[in-house]
């Protein structure tokens, strides 16, 4: 097929559009993502607009655009375009010239009229359009299932045509709600967790408790692998990497069997507590979903969360293990979650966890040591590792 010269991107708002009054502040988000994302692609000029986001290639090449545009949130979906004056009879030109480019026995057009002062309605646009490419070539129309798709969106001031609707990734623009801090344990649920997470408008950072030399290094690698999977989404990632040995040997060495993944979940949300208000940030996030584990049940859920102060926010709650596999599978983080490193959760995995605990023995066990020495150490020895997809892609180029 030859190539169609795209001069425009037109970037469709998704759930922005029921924003009301705040809607600036989230295009605004959604424009600035978008240009970070893009930042390599110097010609690009951007122009926000009420009913989307246009910009301006000026030969760069969309080709590379449209897969770096595909992780980005808040907004419905995005389109190559050609950009043409308000005149039909240049509006015929062009999709005449576009339908000849592709290989296609059937077409459809379909316009959305944005400025209603254009003095044809759309399916006046539509006949026309159509009855121009019918007399002009071999293709014959099929408006219920078109080898080839012709959008005509007449904006403001120009009008723009489009052969494709590239789905973006809906929700909300990464940073518009704030921040949250991600447990990511290196398993297949915390990144899904994460993505959902700043799919609804949060940016993340994300906490791992390391049980060195217990766990191993590659455990450490898989969730900082993890986390560059996932900048992708808001350029890089903060990850703070937790020393846990002392606190967890001191949970196992005076807890009961049964309590002890209560009382380390417990502790570690005391941890990312603490280090929430240090940083500011209102919510934490993790891959809890009910029923899954001994930890997870809603007793469970229930008792270890009182110890925060901070939000928590669970995505998968209420999802199965193959929904979750789905999304890992879709974001590209299921093969690195799968690979056989051994987080400090399953390490020190007890024969019978209680799967209905009491807060009040959880206190009791809580007072046979001094865990806030302990915590204090833990937050005091946090080492912040700042990962990027572009780092990691720089990394894996030295390699050949």
């Amino acid at each position: 097929m030859p190539e169609i010269n795209y001069d425009h991107i037109v970037v469709r708002y998704g759930e922005l559009s029921t924003k009301g009054k705040n809607r600036k502040e989230f295009t605004r988000q959604l424009t600035s993502n978008i240009r970070k994302r893009l930042k390599d692609h110097e010609k690009l000029t951007y122009n926000t607009l009420h009913d989307g986001l246009f910009i301006k290639l000026n030969g760069e090449d969309y080709s590379l655009i449209r897969e770096e545009l595909k992780d980005i949130f808040g907004y419905s979906y995005f389109s190559g375009a050609i950009r043409v004056e308000k005149d039909i009879d240049k509006l015929k030109e062009v999709t005449l010239d576009l339908a000849s480019k592709h290989e296609a026995k059937t077409f459809k057009i379909a316009t959305k009229r944005h400025d209603k002062s254009f003095p044809m309605r759309s399916d006046e646009i539509n006949r026309a359009l159509a009855g121009n490419i019918l007399h002009n070539t071999q293709l014959t129309v099929d408006v219920h299932d078109p080898d080839l798709m012709i959008y005509v969106s007449v904006d403001k001031e120009f009008i723009y045509v489009m052969d494709e609707k590239v789905r973006g990734g809906g929700g909300y623009p990464t940073g518009i709600n704030g921040m949250a801090m991600v447990m990511m344990s290196g398993g297949i649920d915390s990144p899904v967790a994460a993505y959902m997470t700043m799919k609804r408008g949060l940016r993340i950072e994300c906490i791992h408790f390391a049980s060195q030399p217990y766990t191993s290094k590659q455990a450490l690698e898989k969730v900082l692998t993890l986390a560059s999977k996932l900048s992708v989404c808001q350029e890089e990632v903060n990850v703070h990497i937790i020393p846990f040995t002392d606190l967890q040997l001191a949970i196992y060495k005076n807890v009961d069997e049964p309590y002890c993944i209560t009382i380390m979940r417990r502790m570690m949300y005391r941890i990312a507590d603490r280090i929430c208000k240090q940083r500011k940030i209102k919510v934490i996030t993790n891959g809890e979903s009910i029923g899954q584990v001994a930890s997870q049940t809603p007793e469970s859920i229930s008792v270890i969360g009182k110890v925060a102060d901070t939000l928590i926010l669970r995505p998968l709650c209420m999802m199965d293990k193959l929904e979750i596999i789905d999304i890992a599978k879709k974001i590209d983080t299921y093969e690195t979650s799968i690979l056989p490193f051994e987080d400090c959760c399953t390490i020190f995995d007890p024969k019978n966890p209680v799967t209905k605990p009491k807060e009040d023995k959880c206190l009791y066990y809580e007072t046979l040591f001094d865990f806030d020495s302990l915590i204090d150490e833990c937050v005091a020895k946090d080492e912040i590792v700042t990962v990027s997809y572009r780092k990691r892609e720089k990394e894996d180029e030295s390699i050949f």
